[in-house]
């Protein structure tokens, strides 16, 4: 698992660990019952404190997408497609509200907005 931190991001450590991870179940990339690194070895790649890594696996788990085994390890669950679905369709919705929000300030119609829309989804 690639994970990319930044320090110039205004976001914290845990938060961009937890977003990529996120990310990549609902991508595919992790597949439902793969095993996660172990938090030390986690921390250790990332150099980041246990504490961090803890902090994301415990926020993973309670959101629904892995779960701890006790002298196991944490394991993804992707297998819950409901979550996946709403997930993703969540994703797309605060980024459209955002779409929306900025076309309307600046007096971007509806069927302008559509119509800019079918376009960029057919070009991508």
């Amino acid at each position: 698992m690639n994970i990319v931190l930044s320090n110039i991001l205004e976001k914290p450590l845990y938060q961009q660990i937890k977003e990529q991870i996120t990310s990549a179940i609902l991508k595919g990339e992790l597949k439902n019952g793969e095993l996660l690194p172990s938090i030390r070895n986690f921390s250790t790649d990332l150099k980041v404190s246990v504490l961090t890594i803890r902090r994301v696996y415990d926020e993973l788990e309670k959101e629904g997408f892995v779960a701890s085994q006790a002298g196991k390890g944490t394991f993804v669950l992707a297998g819950n497609t409901d979550l996946i679905k709403d997930t993703k369709r969540l994703m797309v919705e605060n980024k459209m509200f955002d779409m929306v929000s900025i076309a309307k300030s600046l007096g971007i119609s509806k069927k302008e907005l559509i119509d800019m829309m079918d376009i960029i989804y057919e070009e991508v």
